[in-house]
């Protein structure tokens, strides 16, 4: 996934499968040892160095016919909203990481993080300073996994898998808390501001808070409350967004509402109020097949009614086989549909793809993974705007192929 960085904890993985009825519990247990392997060899290797090398990236060719490589409907919200498998751009991000064990106690960590990261296909993709901050925990005696830190980070990004959607997010520079110990939750807060084109921040910020909430062994609640303002004063675009953010078992449902700004309270708009929900599982047909599904809709209202008047629904479905411990099949279907309520038209694009996969294991988070995929599908944008006025219509066809690695370490 786009900036995942490590292997799912083999805990989680468990909770997932096993909300799908049909998988015993030898599977489980099984799924649970592969993946811990691959977790303790990563650790291994990152120990023996003294510096740990973590990070997310895809690389690959992706050929298509008539200047149209990725599907999607114009004006949609939700992300890759026709579902990213086979239509997503190249990009990578390599962090390392340096960790210090004070005599008093407390344990330090340097991070640093370059990318190199989704661009369009005729852009050039520039090597960036993505983050570069400190943090210590075993600071206070009464909070020992109180976590402090500052610096530049990613920050507060809650991530979907299928749509490749970031609910929020507010990387930037700046400092805080995390994992506060309040008995029945634990408690993030932090102050990050915007960067700029250089070191120093551009004069937006964001105050973020987080509630985590334990509802049993595999179930869970988040509850994020943000505040966005600018160092200009000017009080009337200040944003607001809250959001829930539940698990149960591997049942996920989203939901997040945001005024004067969408997904960032970084970028206000005045007069702007948007709501998104979604739904993600997954279910088992078997040993060997998953199908992962999602369903999305981020409606948006705002003082340009023509254009920003306008809502998303999205259905994503990827059914998984895996024929061994190494090879598998996905096949990816979507659809994404943009509403807009005073032009009384709409956008839809579809898109499907198929994938024969060779990777670490044949689980789906395993990963190294090579792709050798094909996607077709077709946007029919009745509704385009160019500079806030109408532009005409098109109808846009696309037949892609691609070969493509992706890997989280």
């Amino acid at each position: 996934m786009k900036h995942l960085k490590v292997l799912p904890l083999a805990a989680v993985v468990a909770a997932t499968i096993a909300s799908f009825p049909s998988v015993a519990n030898s599977e489980i247990e099984a799924l649970e040892k592969r993946i811990a392997v691959l977790e303790s060899s990563q650790a291994s290797a990152a120990t023996d160095s003294g510096i740990e090398f973590t990070g997310y990236a895809r690389y690959g060719a992706h050929f298509e016919n008539d200047e149209n490589p990725y599907v999607s409907a114009a004006g949609q919200l939700a992300g890759n909203a026709a579902g990213r498998l086979g239509n997503e751009v190249n990009g990578g991000e390599f962090q390392f990481t340096k960790r210090f064990e004070g005599a008093n106690g407390t344990q330090w960590d340097l991070n640093v993080m370059m990318e190199n990261w989704w661009k369009a296909p005729d852009e050039y993709g520039d090597v960036s300073l993505k983050k570069f901050y400190a943090g210590a925990s075993n600071v206070f005696k009464s909070q020992p996994d109180l976590y402090v830190w500052a610096g530049r980070d990613f920050h507060q990004r809650p991530q979907e898998g299928l749509n490749d959607y970031f609910l929020m997010t507010h990387d930037g520079q700046g400092g805080g808390f995390k994992n506060m110990d309040l008995g029945g939750a634990k408690f993030d807060l932090a102050v990050v501001g915007k960067t700029g084109e250089a070191t120093g921040d551009n004069g937006d910020y964001a105050v973020t808070s987080k509630f985590a909430f334990s509802l049993g062994e595999s179930s869970s609640m988040d509850l994020l409350m943000n505040y966005g303002f600018s160092d200009k004063g000017n009080k009337a675009d200040n944003a607001f967004q809250v959001a829930t953010l539940f698990n149960f078992s591997g049942h996920k449902l989203n939901l997040r509402y945001s005024d004067n700004s969408d997904n960032s309270a970084f970028n206000r708009t005045n007069g702007l109020k948007t709501i998104y929900a979604s739904y993600q599982s997954g279910i088992s047909l078997g040993e060997r097949t998953i199908v992962d599904y999602q369903f999305a809709y981020h409606n948006s209202d705002g003082l340009n009614d023509m254009e920003d008047d306008r809502t998303n629904y999205s259905a994503i479905v990827r059914p998984m086989y895996a024929w061994n411990d190494i090879h598998s099949t996905w096949l990816e279907a979507g659809y994404s549909m943009v509403d807009y309520d005073k032009l009384n038209e709409k956008n839809a694009a579809w898109k499907v793809t198929l994938s024969q996969n060779i990777s670490l294991d044949s689980v789906p988070w395993g990963r190294p993974m090579l792709r050798f995929y094909t996607t077709v599908g077709e946007a029919d944008n009745k509704v385009k705007f160019d500079g806030g006025s109408l532009a005409k219509a098109e109808k846009v066809d696309t037949l892609a192929f691609g070969a493509m690695f992706e890997a989280w370490w």
